[in-house]
């Protein structure tokens, strides 16, 4: 005869909504879990694509909680590989790089993409790429990362940096296709 085990269910916990609140996202963002502790720590994609009139861009967030309320702070943003396919054409190049710089509270890693109006010679590649690597270093340093990433939402950045490669050589398109946000620097003051 087999012995009967007692089987032991758990309780069930009423589950509920939580607000997160997030910078750079207008729209409220709901979280369903049983409590608070449960949901720091999690991340949630949150799709721009409408609001920026199609351009695929994602936004990702990390849950922290403040006292009762949860906070989503922001990680990383990146574009869609089926929005940089629709802007590729025949007879283009393009010109892809990935860097890890420092801004000025965070390392972060960037990875500017750009698609000339016609062929170019590996030259003119290798330009582009020096160029928008000089001017996104420098750029990055004089601003936290919480700064770069809105003007990424916002466009701010691409449209500078457009300009800039502008004498170098015209684009089609200039987009910053990964910005990831790292750890925190430590700022060593020397005693003098």
């Amino acid at each position: 005869m087999a012995k009967k085990e007692a089987v032991k269910t758990k309780k069930k916990i009423k589950k509920s909504f939580y607000e997160v609140k997030a910078p750079l996202v207008s729209t409220k963002m709901y979280l369903y879990g049983s409590s608070i502790e449960e949901l720091v720590g999690r991340v949630i994609k949150v799709d721009l694509t409408k609001a920026l009139r199609g351009k695929s861009l994602e936004l990702k967030f990390k849950v922290k909680a403040e006292g009762n309320e949860l906070h989503g702070v922001p990680v990383s943003v990146f574009l869609s590989g089926s929005y940089i396919r629709r802007m590729m054409r025949r007879g283009i190049d393009y010109v892809e790089d990935s860097f890890e710089t420092e801004c000025r509270n965070k390392m972060a890693v960037i990875k500017p993409f750009m698609i000339t109006r016609n062929k170019v010679s590996r030259a003119v590649r290798r330009a582009l790429r020096e160029t928008t690597k000089k001017y996104l270093t420098g750029y990055l340093k004089t601003r936290n990362a919480e700064e770069i990433l809105s003007e990424i939402v916002t466009n701010k950045l691409q449209k500078d940096l457009s300009l800039k490669l502008k004498k170098v050589y015209p684009l089609a398109l200039c987009e910053i296709r990964v910005f990831e946000i790292g750890k925190s620097i430590e700022k060593k003051e020397e005693k003098k």
